[in-house]
Parts: structure tokens; sequence; C-alpha cells
């Protein structure tokens, strides 16, 4: 699949339902009523997703990863705040469960796709590592002055 748009990276799609389980626990139960907790809670699940469709609208590489980096580490704060719901008892474990199982297969996703852009650049910047010396080479010895070997 040829991606053109965020919405076509697997990682943010993760994320997006990553989204709607954590909106959907901050309604109910005690979750609902700590302000504070439920804020950060949601506030990370929505830094995965955002910093994807942020890293994707950038220009480089380095860039792009930089935001991909931000999303995967927000999937595991999301994952460790599961933690603290489950201490309190202000979710059920099923969904703790749920949440830290989409909020993991978001990160691994998100570490997938910065391995892959970091490997075609490191394989890109290798080629072109190479078809520049291949051209400095050709150049320079197109302009050798063949009486005294001196470059021209």
């Amino acid at each position: 699949m040829k991606v053109t748009r965020f919405e076509d990276l697997r990682c943010w799609r993760s994320a997006r339902e990553l989204v709607k389980l954590v909106f959907d626990v901050s309604t109910t139960g005690k979750l609902a009523k700590d302000f504070e907790t439920k804020f950060q809670f949601k506030k990370a699940a929505l830094s995965t997703m955002n910093n994807i469709a942020e890293g994707f609208g950038r220009h480089g590489t380095n860039d792009s990863i930089r935001f991909y980096d931000i999303s995967q580490s927000s999937a595991i704060e999301v994952e460790s705040m599961t933690y603290v719901l489950a201490d309190l008892e202000y979710l059920p474990p099923e969904k703790v469960n749920e949440i830290r199982a989409k909020a993991e297969e978001t990160r691994s996703r998100t570490l997938a796709f910065i391995r892959y852009l970091r490997s075609k650049s490191t394989s890109t910047r290798q080629h072109i590592n190479t078809s520049t010396r291949q051209h400095i080479n050709t150049s320079t010895h197109q302009h050798v002055n063949t009486s005294t070997h001196q470059q021209v």
C-alpha cells in the first residue's frame, strides 16, 4: 500500500484506536471524577496520534523521526498510566489490559516505521555517497591534462 497521507499509516490508525479507547473509559467510573489524571491520560493518548500526523507533515526524515519518537514515548506513558488506574481501581482489569495491548501495538508499529525510515535513509545516503564518488571520479578523469597529469 502506498502511503500518501498520514491516515494511511498503520501506526496512526492504531493510535487513533487507542485515543478512542482512552476517551471512552474516561467518561465512566472514578476516572471521570479525577480531572487531573483523566486530563493527563487523554493528553498522552492524543500525543501518540497527533505526533505521528505532525511527523508526517515534516520535510526531513530526521525531523519526522523526532515526532514519531515522541509518539512512541507517549504510548509508553499511556501504558504506564494504566498501572495507576489499575492500582486505584479506576478501571476494570479487562479495560486496563485492552488499553495496554493497544498502547503496545501502537508503540510497536511506530517503532517499526521509525526503523524503516532509518534504513531507507541510510541506504539512500549510501547510494548518494556512492553516486557522488563515481561522479567525482568520472569528472576528475575527464579534466586531467594528460601531458602533465594535473587536474585543470
